[in-house]
């Protein structure tokens, strides 16, 4: 349990407003795969919500700076802002390869990858939801380490896959990139639980 007794509690709305916006970003791409159709249009929307992120993270860092009593440690306020903008970032990056390379058809295994993504940051919403309220951050950041476990598990055997069946070389350097990067997002959220974890480790 956290308890934490905050002076200013408007950094939890803004750690809430984050992640919410990563939820949107991570929804458009599990839809985008799921209809993958208009392909630009709907990676112009997921560059908008993650220049939406940055400006959400400036803006707590921003906070930060002008607060001379935070409620928990002005580094791990930092840390959480910073980690939680770089898993906007890769799902960001995902979506321009798809746009960059001219993919046609990506693999199964992407989509698949795209909603775990989302799954980890509906937990990280949920998360972020209870450190005001004294909640069970902890379970929630087990979930998301299970999830990130899992998708090593999908983007191996898909690029296992790749390299036993693609014939073309580009193609194959195309969609290895675009599984590595959504892999990366995972893991990216795996340090936001990580962050969350040592927050409720000092305020224990």
């Amino acid at each position: 349990m956290v308890r934490l007794i905050p002076k200013d509690t408007s950094f939890f709305q803004m750690f809430s407003a984050m992640s919410e916006n990563l939820i949107a970003g991570a929804q458009t791409l599990v839809d985008l795969f799921a209809d993958y159709r208009d392909v630009d249009r709907r990676i112009d929307q997921v560059r908008q919500i993650e220049r939406a992120g940055d400006e959400l993270t400036h803006a707590i860092l921003t906070k930060l700076n002008q607060t001379f009593i935070t409620p928990f440690d002005r580094e791990d306020i930092h840390q959480l802002a910073s980690k939680l903008d770089d898993v906007l970032d890769y799902i960001n990056a995902s979506g321009a390869r798809l746009v960059m390379y001219r993919i046609s058809a990506p693999p199964p295994a992407a989509g698949e990858l795209a909603k775990i993504i989302l799954m980890q940051c509906q937990q990280l919403q949920k998360a972020v939801s209870l450190m005001q309220k004294n909640g069970n951050i902890l379970s929630h950041c087990v979930a998301i380490d299970r999830l990130e476990n899992e998708a090593d598990l999908v983007s191996q055997q898909a690029i296992a896959k790749l390299f036993e069946y693609e014939k073309d070389p580009i193609n194959l350097i195309k969609i290895k990139e675009l599984l590595e990067f959504l892999e990366r997002a995972t893991d990216k959220a795996e340090d936001v639980a990580n962050v969350l974890e040592t927050v409720v480790l000092k305020n224990t």
